[in-house]
């Protein structure tokens, strides 16, 4: 199974979401072709209600917490309740690497 549907899966079970988007970055980055190191989660949950940003991060966190020690190097969170999103209709756009260099 993939770091990325780890990722899923886990978040799924977790926070019951109304949007999830898991997205490998790790071609944006300085990593090898294939590689899964970097990634960006849009989560929309009922469940953020109520919670500020860090205690959301910390929650995605937690559940991540051994792929994090491990195989990913990077994770850029996007966490919105469902009126946030509403609102924002849709995530930040992710900055280019500086510095990356194709590794082969």
């Amino acid at each position: 199974m993939t770091v990325q549907h780890l990722i899923e899966q886990r978040i799924e079970a977790e926070f019951s979401p109304q949007l999830l988007t898991v997205e490998n970055e790790s071609h944006l980055h300085r990593t090898a072709p294939g590689a899964e190191s970097h990634f960006k989660l849009v989560v929309v949950s009922q469940q953020f209600v109520g919670l500020r940003l860090v205690a959301r991060h910390q929650a995605v966190n937690r559940i991540l917490a051994d792929l994090l020690a491990g195989p990913v190097h990077a994770l850029a969170l996007h966490t919105y309740t469902p009126e946030e999103w509403q609102a924002r209709q849709g995530a930040p756009k992710t900055p280019t690497c500086v510095g990356k260099v194709d590794i082969k």
